[in-house]
């Protein structure tokens, strides 16, 4: 096969999805690939599901990607459905809550990959405006990317995309990300520079946590605006960690990267002045 076409379904938004289509296809050069993006913005129903899901079966996708928060509700099950009703395979990427969900994820013939520090935002009236959202989501992207997330997404996808390319049967991806599987795929040199990836990742982790608190649990206006603020003001301490550990592996000549080429082989590099390889 020539090229491979990768539908992008976006049910809702989570921090992994508004990049996921781009760490493909960094410089937009890949010629390997075709990606076709379908979203229903920050809507979370099983109409806006069911309407993005036909969407992105429409022009038969040889592969799908869905990205929503919590994959145990009614609208992301909705859209899994109708992936395995077209026959079309699936991986759903999705945070913390949808591990609830794994067990029919598998039986609806779907894979997974669930990341623990892909954070649930602050969504409370009084203490979230846009500013706020953009803050929020620009500090959780930094940390995926850092972490190590970005590259497990690329790794799974890229794979998938090789499969197809050769027509091989897919091994579907079913993996919950914490911070150990992250900070690995993060390809860290230096000891400080993981530890201090790993401490980023566990906070968001726990970022999700206290947001899920104050949106869901507590009553009084006054005490989930605290708690909201307080997994905010987190969230940015994290991004600061991660970025720390970055700054170290730069100080030390050794960031890793993983750039594709047009075929979608990827090769490696650490010094900034050498060829990728």
């Amino acid at each position: 096969m020539d090229q491979v076409i990768i539908g992008f379904a976006k049910v809702g938004n989570i921090g992994s999805a508004p990049l996921i289509e781009f760490i493909l296809d960094e410089r937009a050069e890949r010629e390997d690939i075709d990606a076709l993006v379908f979203g229903s913005g920050s809507k979370l129903t099983p109409k806006h599901a069911t309407d993005i899901a036909e969407k992105v079966c429409e022009p038969k996708p040889n592969l799908i990607i869905l990205t929503t928060p919590n994959a145990s509700l009614p609208a992301p099950m909705k859209a899994m459905e109708k992936f395995k009703e077209k026959g079309i395979p699936a991986v759903v990427v999705s945070d913390s809550p949808a591990k609830r969900a794994l067990e029919k994820i598998e039986e609806l013939g779907m894979g997974y990959i669930i990341v623990e520090s892909d954070a649930m935002i602050g969504a409370r009236k009084e203490f979230l405006d846009t500013v706020e959202m953009s803050l929020f989501n620009a500090d959780v992207i930094r940390v995926l990317s850092i972490t190590g997330v970005f590259n497990i997404l690329m790794n799974e996808i890229d794979g998938l995309v090789e499969s197809i390319k050769k027509g091989k049967a897919l091994n579907l991806p079913k993996i919950v990300v914490n911070s150990e599987v992250s900070v690995s795929a993060a390809n860290f040199q230096n000891p400080y520079a993981k530890a201090k990836a790993a401490a980023a990742f566990e906070m968001a982790e726990r970022v999700g946590k206290l947001s899920v608190e104050g949106c869901f649990k507590q009553k009084d206006w006054k005490q989930y605006t605290t708690t909201v603020a307080t997994a905010h003001e987190l969230i940015r301490t994290a991004a600061k960690l991660a970025d720390e550990a970055r700054e170290i592996e730069k100080s030390n000549d050794a960031v890793f990267r993983n750039p594709h080429s047009k075929d979608g082989t990827r090769s490696e590099k650490r010094k900034l002045m050498e060829k990728p390889k």
